[in-house]
């Protein structure tokens, strides 16, 4: 029996040109959250950061490049990968978090919103292409995959372009360990609502959810750890090991959920795209849900992994992941017709959400 499944037809991502190696850090002075100076040596503090981040570059934009600009870069390759007619698409979808940020400056920018300056800058005409940012965090593009997919179900579009983008570099405290982990970047889907056999290719399945409690400010905005800052200005704050904490307790059973929801045996799985935040995190979190299924530990190939070179791009990490193996640009990871796949995510908010998808 035939029926309608939301099918990814196109990828693309933008990755900036500027690298900002871990040597780069080894001169700054890191103060902690009570504003004092941490005595340990900066290269010895960086050591210890690559050691449990895995991160050992990342990547920032230039200057004149904005967060709308990748946006639109990674959304055209996208587009011309699901060789579509961009007057066709019903909807734009731009996930981030801060908006443009210029550089050398702190204040964002979101008027117009940064999907209408995606559409403008994609030249597409059709009123009935309507242009929306989200906001919910890291996992920002994957709940645009998800809010595309009910919009499908609920027949009010055919087409829609999920773009996650970000400019972390122009938001962070340099006096902060934890500014190391964060970087620029943009990834991009188109997702169309196909009629496809028993068994085809599309969304299986989605799960969400959101804890805002004292979980609410884990990640958030406040002022410099320099003692001598500007109070006015604030900087992108994360409680490192809350985040860690929280996500190794509810991430695994969320990703549990949506397979189940799938009716997907763990075995079947041969992928997990999940947001590159930490590479010590992530593979706890891959391990718990292994052992919440009676499976250890998880197959080696299971997780596709990009923030060694790339850092944490907030809401671009996954597209672009995803994009980088469909392109065959991992080594030991290739997807084939028929794979079951999930996209997970966690961040600010706390918000969590995962997607099981058959290629």
């Amino acid at each position: 029996m035939s029926n309608i499944h939301s099918v990814i037809t196109g990828t693309g991502s933008y990755i900036p040109s500027i690298i900002k190696t871990n040597r780069d850090f080894t001169t700054h002075n890191f103060y902690d959250e009570d504003n004092k100076r941490i005595d340990t040596d900066p290269q010895i503090v960086v050591n210890k950061f690559e050691q449990i981040t895995g991160i050992v570059e990342r990547r920032y934009a230039t200057t004149d490049m904005q967060s709308s600009d990748m946006a639109a870069i990674a959304a055209k390759l996208a587009i011309e990968d699901a060789k579509c007619d961009s007057e066709t698409i019903d909807q734009i979808i731009v996930a981030h978090n801060f908006g443009n940020v210029v550089k050398h400056t702190i204040q964002t920018d979101v008027l117009p919103a940064l999907a209408s300056r995606v559409k403008h800058a994609l030249g597409i005409k059709n009123p009935n292409c309507i242009p929306y940012d989200i906001l919910f965090g890291c996992p920002g593009w994957v709940q645009g995959v998800i809010q595309a997919d009910a919009y499908f179900k609920a027949g009010i579009a055919k087409k829609c372009l999920v773009i996650g983008t970000e400019t972390l570099s122009r938001v962070l405290d340099l006096y902060d360990r934890d500014s190391m982990i964060f970087s620029d970047g943009a990834g991009a889907c188109l997702l169309e609502a196909i009629e496809t056999g028993e068994g085809g290719t599309g969304i299986l399945s989605t799960a969400v959810q959101a804890h805002c409690m004292d979980e609410v400010n884990f990640l958030n905005m406040g002022k410099s750890n320099y003692p001598d800052s500007d109070p006015r200005i604030r900087y992108i704050k994360m409680k490192g090991r809350k985040v860690y904490e929280y996500a190794m307790k509810y991430v695994p059973l969320a990703m549990k959920d949506c397979l189940d929801k799938a009716g997907v045996d763990i075995k079947d799985l041969k992928k997990v795209f999940i947001h590159q935040a930490n590479e010590k995190m992530d593979e706890g979190i891959i391990k718990a849900m292994y052992k919440l299924y009676g499976t250890d530990p998880a197959p080696k190939d299971i997780m596709p992994m990009s923030i060694h070179y790339l850092g944490n791009s907030s809401v671009a990490t996954v597209p672009t992941l995803f994009d980088l193996v469909r392109r065959g640009e991992k080594e030991q990871h290739e997807l084939n017709e028929g794979d079951i796949v999930l996209f997970a995510s966690v961040g600010a908010g706390m918000n969590i959400n995962a997607v099981c998808y058959r290629i």
